[in-house]
């Protein structure tokens, strides 16, 4: 489970899910932390394969649909107004922001050389348990990443992540109604940018 990268890289370029206030109530701390160590193996053996930046992405959508709860995520960032979008928008809204972040922090970890991500830590916050990582990067002070995980969709799957601190989906959210504020608010409009952009 090793990889490497700058700290502004990674701070600026990792997925990032959200608070949800949904119950892991079979969900345990060992599952907690096994999810995030299977996550953080599915991206690092997909950067050591050598594949094209293409390849690659495709992979990464792959394990962000996986190990991440996309659905909720996608309605988070699209916050209140996903109360106007037909059910067809959110359904593509939805897609478009899997290929979205695929795209843009797939090509983030492409830049990954080597380093290490520790595993060091779970425990039960409300609902969901926060699975507590430490980053050793090469010529770099190690730093913390936290992923929290829930059982809300039937499966066990993060849906948020903090960096030193910041929450990388609060960002997204921020981006997507920059979007739609470039488009005045037309939803089918964004979905379209969303599309192209990462």
């Amino acid at each position: 489970m090793a990889f490497d990268v700058t700290r502004r890289t990674f701070v600026l370029g990792t997925t990032a899910a959200l608070v949800l206030p949904g119950a892991a109530w079979a969900l345990n701390e060992s599952q907690a932390s096994a999810l995030v160590g299977k996550l953080v193996g599915a991206i690092n053996k997909i950067i050591d394969s050598g594949k094209s930046e293409k390849a690659m992405i495709g992979e990464f959508e792959k394990v962000f649909k996986r190990y991440a709860d996309l659905s909720y995520v996608a309605a988070y960032a699209m916050g209140a107004d996903g109360r106007r979008a037909s059910g067809g928008q959110k359904k593509a809204f939805t897609k478009a922001f899997t290929g979205y972040m695929s795209r843009k922090y797939g090509k983030r970890f492409r830049e990954f050389i080597g380093g290490r991500l520790e595993v060091t830590g779970v425990r039960k916050v409300k609902n969901y348990y926060e699975v507590t990582t430490v980053a050793h990067l090469r010529g770099e002070a190690p730093f913390d990443l936290k992923f929290h995980v829930s059982d809300r969709s039937g499966k066990n799957l993060f849906f948020n992540m903090y960096i030193e601190g910041v929450n990388l989906l609060l960002t997204e959210r921020t981006e997507i109604g920059a979007m739609l504020d470039k488009r005045r608010g037309d939803i089918d409009a964004m979905i379209k940018d969303l599309n192209k952009a990462g």
